[in-house]
């Protein structure tokens, strides 16, 4: 069966399926000795194919991870500021991985990594409706009437933000922990949300992604979620 070759490229886990499609237009691919002109390219996997002259890896059973991303790291696997990388700082006994999306610089807690770049780009969608639950801690007067009403969505600078579910956990003087769970997951919503409420975000714990659980990982750790239970979670449409 034939598949897109930037699918295929994904699926080997060298790069997400939108990487290969920017590594198509470079004209850094080709396929039996001739360079791909463009991401509208079908392959059955018998072919020779070479990034930069290099054979990919070969497609492997996709494989997935749960990580708990210390604070300080960017999700990116080269940074033009040279900050280190979540990938310069992964366990040594991990192949070569792709994220599922990113926490910021200053944000810490669970990042899904997997070896399937098409994986990948299929569980970032916001039409799975998984539910992404945070505990945070803010700075400020909360007032649990504009958390509550966040469930009804926010606009914020013209951004229109979807419901979000907000509770206090615990407040001490002008310091609360709060825990907030969302689905869509837009460039540092919880920030940009808290703050148009009047709260600064001074810590940010991802706790889960959907199906899956930080648990007790401790910064820096990794844990491999079981076939089992990835078929279970996934099922068949996501392999």
């Amino acid at each position: 069966m034939s598949e897109r070759l930037a699918k295929y490229m994904a699926r080997s886990g060298v790069c997400s399926r939108r990487g290969a499609e920017e590594l198509i237009n470079q004209k850094r691919v080709t396929v039996n000795g001739k360079i791909v002109e463009t991401p509208a390219f079908n392959v059955d996997g018998s072919e020779k194919i070479l990034l930069d002259g290099e054979p990919l890896p070969e497609v492997e059973a996709t494989r997935l991870w749960v990580y708990y991303k210390p604070v300080g790291l960017v999700t990116t696997h080269k940074d033009e500021k040279n900050r280190p990388t979540v990938f310069e700082h992964l366990p040594e006994d991990l192949p070569r991985v792709i994220s599922v999306g990113r926490l910021d610089l200053n944000s810490e807690g669970l990042l899904l990594l997997t070896n399937n770049g098409e994986l990948s780009r299929k569980l970032e969608l916001p039409t799975n409706g998984w539910a992404r639950r945070y505990k945070i801690r803010v700075h400020g007067q909360v007032d649990e009437k504009k958390l509550a009403d966040l469930k009804n969505g926010i606009v914020v600078d013209g951004v229109q933000y979807g419901s979000i579910k907000a509770e206090v956990v615990t407040v001490k003087g002008t310091n609360a922990w709060l825990m907030v769970t969302l689905t869509e997951g837009k460039n540092r919503e919880i920030r940009k949300v808290m703050k148009a409420l009047g709260l600064e975000v001074n810590r940010l714990i991802r706790l889960s992604y959907g199906p899956f659980q930080l648990g007790g990982l401790q910064p820096g750790e990794a844990k491999e979620v079981p076939q089992k239970v990835l078929k279970e979670q996934l099922g068949a449409k996501f392999f």
